[in-house]
């Protein structure tokens, strides 16, 4: 018997557990509170997609049969081929058979429908990506047919990474939502609660806590705890996550109450403490941040006096009971950076809780997950990637912050590089001036392979209306900066935020084209402006210039509908940003003229065509901060002592031969100068703190009896060290 179980509802990822009930877990080991934490989502998709499962599924839609699609009277036709296929595909993709790379890749393996007719550019989108990733696209395309068929056929809810999307997404009224769970459980439903009855009756909990993160969670939860009520009245439930975190903060209508006996809101470690307090002593009624019914009433509760706790004290996140070595991994489209999301295994960290800089007035910054900032010590962070390491047996890390802070990103690399570890990492980031080529350099040393962030809208105006805190120009120095570092840069654009223009809209798209010709950016993506209910835009609309759509507000509130008083009908250019860019991630098409991404006229663009390339050509700053730190990443050379002479004069001279894992070079100095440079960077390497202040470096070099410190420190000996591992931070 365990105390709580913490359930994620189908569907997130397919690739990786959603974190937060792992996050769950790990707090509550620290108070020793039993528990068994289940992603139903990824146990329902392996049994949807088996060999029995497909049976199934064939037999169910056979009442359906006369009214099929044509696709659909394939994939039906060929359901042998799926049958006998699908258990070697499922673990394929879960990395237990990757010599079946060889036979998906071959005509005739997988049976092909209509997912399949966008292979033409198969070799232009593939070429360079291995056998491996060509297999797990194709795989991925013959679990997109069957996905058609079950929604055509079996459910129309079905997604691999949602269910029933629609009734969750901004219903401000509960009454669609409510309806349709007065109807029979769905096809998926039946497996859905088959499952999660099976794991009730092995754990018996007293509290089931249902983590919704998305609206594609939301019906799922709902269906999930009308089956424990109905069937389990003694255990109560709870719901928490992203979606009640920031829709049902105006939460009115008491009918969710059928379902569950508690909703709480932001950090969930102290509410579900507590929780579990009043489920275990009944007479216990101390909440935090908690609706509930009372008298037939919905009551927000937050009648504590206990603080959240730090984030120090809430333990490492905790991946026991979840089916780690059966998640799938899957390459839908050919972009680099979406394959991180739905490719391989990440343990999933935090570097700090909310947002140093909430400014942005996009963005939720009313709320705590992003008001709240706390960074973790890196010591801290690095114990616990340590600790989920030999936890999970996977060193690749995805740090879900909302911008990690480029400070704490310096410290956790240098605190890798300590301890020597061999990690993966990656994660969203503010193109901060902060981020130089150095500590680029050195984040990639620690093993960050990619960032994301927000460009938004590539135009000066719009971003300081943002309050971004950004400009163009530094975007693009930060973007190559990570870009010569060998780390792939994925950028957030948007359009269609209130007062731009479409002469702004043709300008953003030309400063992202040049972006991409120059190979500062690898990836991007194009999303249109939402105006959310805690954002300073939904909070002030009459600031913004929008008109709000104004509705009575009983259950979920976040999206809200609106009109710009510009009148633009910004959705007209949502293909052909969406296409132009796909080219340009592609590397090509970058002379199309950008009037032919669109079948409407649009304005010339007003950028120079050489803008980016400006922004990029840099002054050397002669200059280094007293207090900066000095890092090695070199290793210690080859030394060897030699005489030379000249004009009948004769002086000894130090050769330092370097081996780097690309290159090798040398530095020809002054023996004396030589033996110093010799002893530095030994010292720093073997530093505790792999690093010493720039001060304590030439304070060492004014002990070695030497002198001019300043002309030796931007000499061209050291320019080309800097070249080639010493870094300044």
């Amino acid at each position: 018997m365990k105390n709580i179980f913490l359930i994620t509802p189908p569907f997130t990822q397919l690739n990786t557990p959603y974190p937060a009930t792992a996050y769950l877990k790990g707090f509550l080991n620290t108070k020793n509170i039993s528990s068994f934490q289940m992603d139903l989502g990824i146990e329902v998709i392996l049994e949807l997609f088996s060999k029995e499962g497909l049976m199934k599924i064939f037999r169910e839609s056979e009442s359906y049969k006369s009214d099929f699609s044509e696709n659909s009277q394939r994939i039906y036709a060929l359901q042998n081929d799926y049958i006998k296929t699908i258990d070697s595909v499922i673990a394929f993709l879960q990395s237990k058979n990757p010599t079946l790379a060889r036979q998906i890749c071959l005509d005739g393996f997988l049976p092909e429908a209509s997912r399949f007719a966008q292979l033409e550019d198969m070799d232009w989108a593939f070429g360079s990506m291995g056998l491996q990733d060509k297999a797990k696209h194709l795989a991925t395309l013959y679990l997109e047919d069957l996905s058609d068929f079950i929604v055509e056929n079996i459910d129309e809810n079905f997604g691999f990474s949602r269910y029933a999307e629609r009734l969750g997404r901004s219903a401000n009224s509960f009454d669609e939502l409510y309806d349709y769970l007065q109807s029979e459980p769905t096809y998926i439903d039946k497996i859905t609660l088959e499952l999660l009855e099976e794991r009730l009756k092995e754990i018996n909990p007293r509290l089931v806590c249902f983590s919704v993160p998305f609206p594609g969670n939301l019906y799922s939860a709902f269906r999930c705890t009308q089956f424990v009520k109905a069937n389990y009245p003694q255990i109560k439930v709870s719901m928490g996550g992203g979606f009640p975190n920031t829709e049902l903060r105006d939460l009115k209508d008491k009918r969710v109450f059928e379902f569950f006996d508690f909703i709480t809101l932001d950090d969930g470690e102290l509410p579900v403490e507590l929780l579990n307090s009043h489920v275990n002593n009944p007479e216990h009624h101390e909440y935090k941040r908690t609706f509930l019914l009372e008298n037939e009433a919905v009551i927000y509760r937050n009648n504590t006096l206990r603080h959240d706790y730090k984030q120090s004290e809430v333990g490492t996140p905790d991946y026991t009971d979840l089916l780690l070595e059966n998640y799938i991994s899957v390459i839908e489209i050919a972009n680099p950076m979406h394959s991180l999301w739905s490719d391989g295994r990440w343990n999933k960290l935090t570097m700090a809780h909310g947002c140093y800089w909430g400014k942005c007035t996009f963005c939720d910054i009313s709320l705590d997950y992003i008001k709240v900032y706390e960074p973790i010590h890196a010591k801290t962070l690095v114990d616990r990637m340590e600790e989920l390491i030999a936890q999970t047996g996977h060193n690749g890390f995805h740090f879900v912050d909302e911008a990690a802070p480029p400070a704490l990103m310096r410290e956790v690399a240098l605190e890798i590089l300590r301890r020597n570890l061999t990690v993966t990492w990656w994660t969203n980031i503010r193109f901060e001036k902060s981020f130089t080529a150095d500590l680029c350099v050195l984040l990639k040393a620690s093993g960050c392979i990619a960032v994301s962030g927000g460009l938004e809208v590539a135009s000066d105006r719009l971003l300081e209306l943002i309050k971004k805190g950004v400009t163009v120009e530094q975007v693009a120095k930060v973007t190559r900066n990570f870009t010569e570092a060998g780390i792939m840069v994925h950028a957030y654009l948007m359009y269609g935020y209130p007062t731009q223009t479409i002469q702004e809209t043709v300008d953003s798209l030309e400063m992202v084209r040049q972006m991409f010709e120059l190979g500062i950016l690898q990836s991007g993506f194009w999303h249109q402006f939402a105006m959310t209910a805690h954002s300073p835009v939904g909070l002030h609309p009459e600031e913004f210039g929008v008109i709000p759509q104004l509705n009575e507000i009983t259950f979920a509130n976040n999206d809200i509908q609106f009109k710009d008083k510009t009148g633009i009908n910004h959705e007209k250019f949502s293909f052909g940003l969406k296409k132009s860019l796909f080219n340009y991630m592609h590397g090509i098409c970058f002379d199309y003229p950008l009037q032919d991404w669109f079948d409407f006229k649009i304005p010339n663009t007003k950028v120079n065509s050489d803008f980016i390339y400006n922004c990029l050509q840099d002054e050397n700053h002669l200059e280094t901060k007293a207090n900066a730190k000095i890092v090695w990443l070199g290793g210690v050379p080859f030394s060897e002592v030699y005489t030379k002479s000249k004009k009948g004069n004769s002086w000894e001279m130090m050769r330092l031969s370097f081996h780097t894992k690309l290159d090798a070079f040398e530095i020809n100095l002054e023996a004396d100068k030589g033996k110093w440079l010799f002893s530095i960077l030994q010292k720093i390497e073997s530093s505790s703190e792999k690093c010493l202040s720039y001060n304590q470096v030439k304070a060492d070099y004014e002990t070695f009896g030497l002198e001019d410190f300043e002309l030796f420190w931007y000499s061209k000996s050291i320019e080309k060290l800097r070249k080639n591992g010493l870094l300044v931070l």
